[in-house]
């Protein structure tokens, strides 16, 4: 089967461009992590020390590139449209493919733009890009139980609550319990290809 989604992604929303980081997005990306570390540190994992580096992004960039053509991640960087303003990020990634169809979702929003609907907006973006475009049939992700903020940005975006997993990640130095949200494409609950 051809993946039409492995060549160069750009989805279009009201508000935003999501497409791939490029290496021109280096300063952006360090200005926007750099003024939103508190913002950001207490629900990421702990970041390396060249994490704001060159080196790094410039990895970051090939790895983007790599797993967008291997079809086991989408990463994208969130551009606002008004101003082309660098105001985040969104992945989809660990696609699994087979009898599973899934991917796991995972976010991050400068302080700055946080609470304004815009990765709400990325979030049903890419949902309907991994159902229509990438055709997968479960959108898996995860968050803190104590982040409310990410718990109803999920929930208003369609995921629904499906439990927990005792030390999930590695989150700010620690294993960190965590709370599962899913988004399911509606057309396929319950029917296989052998039904």
């Amino acid at each position: 089967m051809t993946m039409i989604w492995r060549r160069k992604v750009r989805i279009e929303t009201e508000r935003l461009t999501l497409r791939p980081p490029t290496h021109a997005d280096f300063r952006a990306w360090v200005a926007l992590r750099s003024q939103s570390v508190e913002f950001l540190a207490k629900w990421e994992p702990s970041w390396a020390r060249d994490h704001l580096t060159r080196k790094a992004f410039t990895n970051r960039v090939y790895w983007s590139a790599r797993a967008i053509s291997a079809g086991n991640a989408l990463p994208l960087f969130l551009e606002r449209r008004a101003d082309g303003m660098l105001i985040g990020a969104i992945t989809l990634d660990n696609i699994r493919r087979g009898p599973a169809q899934a991917g796991t979702l995972g976010y991050w929003i400068g302080e700055a733009h946080a609470r304004q609907g815009y990765m709400s907006e990325a979030i049903r973006a890419v949902v309907h890009h991994a159902f229509e475009r990438m055709d997968l049939s479960r959108i898996e992700a995860a968050c803190l139980p104590e982040n409310e903020a990410s718990r109803r940005l999920l929930e208003v975006s369609g995921f629904k609550y499906e439990g927990v997993a005792q030390s999930y990640l590695q989150i700010d130095g620690r294993w960190r319990t965590h709370v599962l949200y899913a988004a399911l494409r509606m057309d396929r609950r319950g029917r296989t290809l052998a039904g």
